[in-house]
């Protein structure tokens, strides 16, 4: 049952498209827990449509311009496109710049283009506590591809491989060592990747070190039309991709996207993939990840929040006293917290 009367109002909009329903219903999502379950119970039935794509990778690697003008490239193949910009907050004020909102202005004036920036706040892996409620507002609105760009905090970006059907994973050339995007896990959670900032200096180095990561037993190869000059042409995908074990050929891509250089044939290989899920039963197993993942999601916080509930405040601080002063250890404090929460389960 929804808390409000306007809220059914603003559901009813939502699902026609209206972009300020959309932007009521994802306001009280991230503000009122409550009312975010109400929400989605109702949208529920209308989600799955869209296809969700993962933007990821180092800071400074170009993900907002770059999600700017996949945004255009959708558009002129006629699709609604929802963008959802997670930033990270401020670990001493809470705060967050929300920088995507000031990158992205030049898209204010398409209707079919919405987007929204939110706050990690604090949340690990790249992705803000309620960004999937978030996309599921815009899928339910009928946006038919909707652009997640995670954090950008490096090699803790990997909740998007369970958020999304297609990660595309960036870098950039002269952006640290050799074997940065060796770590970690950020390389493998790649179903494209791309080398931006192809103009500078050092991204033909940079391609090459990805093909040859793809395919260690072949050499990685060479564009004959270029001297080791620090790039090649951006439009062009790399022919070195190698099969995952599922059957999907990683493609190295390179784009410039202050020029939007390679971006439609970024957007094509996007394409491309969601196709591919479809053709071979991907796509149904990736949503039975992701809706796991959710519901995993879903009952820890939910169980923290009534262990919290059950335990009294004094009690909480003298366990976590007793870990500082090392008379217990993290393991027997929670231990002892279980068992409080359990002997008593209707105190709250």
């Amino acid at each position: 049952m929804l808390s409000e009367k306007i809220n059914a109002d603003w559901i009813a909009a939502a699902r026609e498209g209206n972009v300020r329903a959309v932007a009521r219903l994802i306001t009280r999502v991230e503000s009122d827990a409550a009312a975010a379950q109400a929400i989605i119970r109702e949208l529920y039935p209308r989600t799955g449509q869209a296809h969700i794509v993962g933007i990821t990778g180092s800071p400074g690697a170009g993900k907002s311009s770059l999600v700017n003008e996949l945004a255009k490239a959708f558009r002129r193949r006629g699709r609604r496109v929802g963008i959802v910009a997670v930033d990270p907050s401020s670990p001493f004020t809470g705060g967050a710049l929300l920088g995507d909102r000031v990158r992205m202005r030049d898209l204010a004036g398409d209707s079919g283009i919405f987007v929204r920036s939110m706050a990690s706040r604090g949340n690990l892996g790249g992705l803000a506590r309620t960004t999937a409620s978030v996309v599921k507002v815009l899928d339910a609105a009928g946006y038919e591809v909707i652009l997640v760009e995670t954090v950008g905090a490096g090699q803790a970006e990997v909740d998007i491989a369970a958020a999304a059907h297609t990660v595309v994973v960036l870098e950039a050339p002269g952006m640290g060592d050799d074997v940065q995007s060796i770590k970690a896990g950020i390389l493998e959670i790649a179903d494209i990747l791309v080398v931006n900032k192809s103009d500078q200096p050092g991204a033909h180095r940079a391609v090459r070190i990805l093909e040859m990561m793809l395919r260690p037993s072949m050499p990685p190869p060479v564009d004959p039309t270029h001297r080791d000059r620090g790039h090649r042409a951006p439009e062009r995908a790399s022919e070195a991709s190698a099969p995952d074990d599922d059957g999907w050929s990683v493609p190295v891509l390179q784009t410039t996207a202050t020029t939007g250089a390679g971006v439609e044939e970024l957007a094509a290989a996007i394409d491309r993939h969601r196709d591919w899920l479809k053709a071979n039963g991907g796509w149904a197993l990736r949503e039975r990840t992701r809706s796991r993942r959710e519901i995993e999601h879903v009952l820890r916080d939910r169980y923290i929040d009534e262990l919290k509930a059950r335990v009294p405040v004094g009690e909480f601080a003298a366990l976590i006293t007793a870990v500082v002063e090392r008379r217990l250890d993290p393991y027997t404090a929670a231990d002892r917290l279980f068992s409080i929460a359990d002997a008593d389960p209707g105190s709250a």
